[in-house]
């Protein structure tokens, strides 16, 4: 009797579950093996030039806080 009722959810989940979860898992598998598009790589390019710009202000910032506060680091 129980064996019934379980029959019912495997039965639907082989038939349409199954089937476009492995279609979805194989696409994906298949992009992450071809690398990057050529539009990602530029974002990436983006992304890390913005990082540089950010990190060069970041350094000049604690510079003049240095000069200006000497103290401002232990005070955080």
């Amino acid at each position: 009797m129980d064996f019934d009722l379980l029959m019912a959810p495997i039965i639907i989940f082989m038939i349409f579950v199954a089937p476009i979860w492995l279609i979805l898992h194989y696409r994906s598998k298949r992009q992450v093996s071809q690398g990057l598009t050529a539009d990602e790589y530029e974002t990436i390019k983006e992304l890390a030039a913005k990082a540089e710009q950010m990190s060069d202000r970041i350094n000049t910032l604690e510079a003049i806080l240095d000069a200006d506060s000497p103290e401002w680091r232990s005070k955080l």
